[in-house]
């Protein structure tokens, strides 16, 4: 398992009963996490002096219950910064086990070497835009969501990024790739971590099951001949590791590299377990 560890702002410090309590700077949070399936005692003191909790309804969904929380607040990795606020379906606007993945890609742009051209898919609010950004890459970010890309550049300014190499693109990803490849243009790696399900901006359907081999065959057309990396994150309970890996070595067999996958996780402070929070594919050269 590929461990997201080198957090200071950020722990789970406990996790029982369906929830995890974590500590986002110096706030603590209470969501529900499908992982969690044991039910072991509530000893630490954030379960019951908790600034915000997210109660899952029985019929799908839920909403936040909040205890002196700010509407938004900020927590720092190395020296990213990003602005955090308490949304709709339990999320903050960061996925803290992705740190993991940052240092992985990050230290491979900085050995590269040579000029490093990244696409970032389904980029969110760019923890992997402005890692690579902040490595010395020059990034596409795109995502279908304008609130997600203007968060996502709010978290630039924060982290001294304003001015770094990034472009910023709101469209549906599929499409984007279609037109790239039509305009001729190519990179040294792409990023994606594509949602289960979703929409477009024009109301297109994605569904990860049926979308994601034809995209990554797509994605392979904007490779360069000696591409850096391709990293493929899933959410998705039924694409594992082995099925990540067995599509990237499909379509990527042709180049001279390692293809790696494995889940990854977040350390738990009170016990020193770790919390699978899904999973990884990686081809580097």
């Amino acid at each position: 398992m590929w461990i997201a560890d080198n957090w200071k702002d950020y722990e789970v410090i406990d996790c029982s009963k369906g929830e995890k309590l974590e500590r986002w700077g110096n706030y603590i949070l209470v969501r529900p996490d499908p992982q969690v399936i044991w039910d072991t005692p509530r000893t630490q003191k954030g379960w019951r002096k908790m600034n915000g909790h997210y109660h899952r309804s029985a019929k799908g969904g839920g909403e936040w219950e909040f205890f002196d929380l700010p509407e938004q607040w900020q927590i720092h990795y190395g020296s990213l910064t990003f602005n955090l606020k308490p949304f709709s379906f339990k999320h903050t606007g960061l996925f803290p086990e992705q740190a993991a993945n940052w240092d992985w890609f990050s230290a491979k742009i900085r050995h590269a070497n040579r000029p490093v051209k990244v696409l970032n898919l389904f980029a969110y609010t760019g923890g992997a835009t402005l890692a690579a950004a902040s490595a010395g890459a020059s990034v596409t970010h795109v995502d279908a969501s304008k609130g997600m890309v203007t968060w996502a550049k709010e978290n630039a300014v924060s982290s001294g990024l304003k001015d770094a190499p990034i472009r910023w693109i709101v469209d549906d990803c599929v499409k984007f790739v279609e037109r790239e490849i039509r305009r001729g243009n190519h990179y040294d790696a792409i990023i994606m971590d594509p949602p289960s399900y979703g929409r477009g901006p024009k109301g297109e359907i994605w569904k990860i099951e049926d979308a994601i081999y034809p995209l990554v065959q797509l994605c392979e057309q904007l490779l360069t001949d000696d591409p850096l990396f391709f990293l493929i994150n899933s959410y998705t309970t039924g694409l594992q590791p082995a099925v990540l890996s067995y599509m990237m070595n499909t379509v990527l067999r042709k180049y001279r590299g390692t293809i790696t996958a494995d889940e990854i996780g977040l350390p738990v402070s009170s016990n020193g377990l770790v919390l699978p929070c899904g999973a990884s594919g990686r081809f580097e050269r």
